[in-house]
């Protein structure tokens, strides 16, 4: 698998992309999702971000979750998660596990890029 090459000007715009559209089938997924993995909110709020719930999914999610949320979503949706990511929403395993999934980054050849920081100015 390679990683598809980045350049320098297109992290600054991945900041301003708008995330892919999610399906009906994806949305649904995430919905039932909500109330395991985002439960200190109904399922109606945690879905006004559902980048959040899939970011929960992706970092404390059962394998059939994982698997069925991929699949709803689509690779590009989960792509985008993890470029546009906030501080804290991934671990360090989490983090790696998913640029190699996605393609994102490769051994030897393509790094896995640092887990975004809080910013304090």
């Amino acid at each position: 698998m390679n990683a598809p090459e980045i350049a320098p000007e297109s992290v600054a715009a991945a900041s301003c992309e708008e995330a892919p559209q999610l399906s009906q089938e994806g949305r649904s997924c995430l919905m039932r999702l909500a109330p395991v993995y985002v439960w200190w909110k109904t399922p109606e709020e945690a879905m006004h971000f559902p980048e959040q719930v899939a970011a929960q999914v992706m970092k404390l999610g059962a394998w059939e979750d994982i698997t069925a949320m991929a699949v709803a979503t689509g690779e590009d949706y989960l792509r985008w998660v993890l470029r546009h990511a906030e501080a804290g929403r991934f671990d360090a395993r989490s983090w790696h596990y998913w640029h190699y999934r996605l393609a994102l980054a490769e051994f030897g050849r393509h790094p896995v890029p640092p887990m975004p920081v809080r910013k304090i100015a």
